[in-house]
């Protein structure tokens, strides 16, 4: 089951589990969409794979399945990674 992060690992923009912004890569790396298209290019800075929209989980599941609290945060900075 996904993580559902709360936050842009770039900006730290919230994107709450119902986000149509929220992007991610196969290991949940998340960003919001203006991150994604004009920092990132569509990469992820973090596995270099790509980024797609997160799913929403409807609202009746995430009583018993609730979206992460723990927010992920490039100290760094974010670009992509180089190939």
């Amino acid at each position: 089951m996904l993580e559902l992060r709360p936050n842009c690992e770039c900006c730290d923009k919230d994107l709450p589990p119902d986000s149509a912004e929220a992007m991610i890569c196969t290991f949940e790396c998340t960003f919001c969409a203006d991150c994604v298209d004009n920092v990132l290019k569509g990469v992820c800075p973090n596995c270099g794979g790509n980024l797609v929209a997160r799913p929403i989980r409807p609202a009746a599941k995430l009583l018993n399945n609730p979206a992460s609290t723990k927010r992920v945060l490039k100290a760094e900075g974010c670009a992509p990674k180089a190939a």
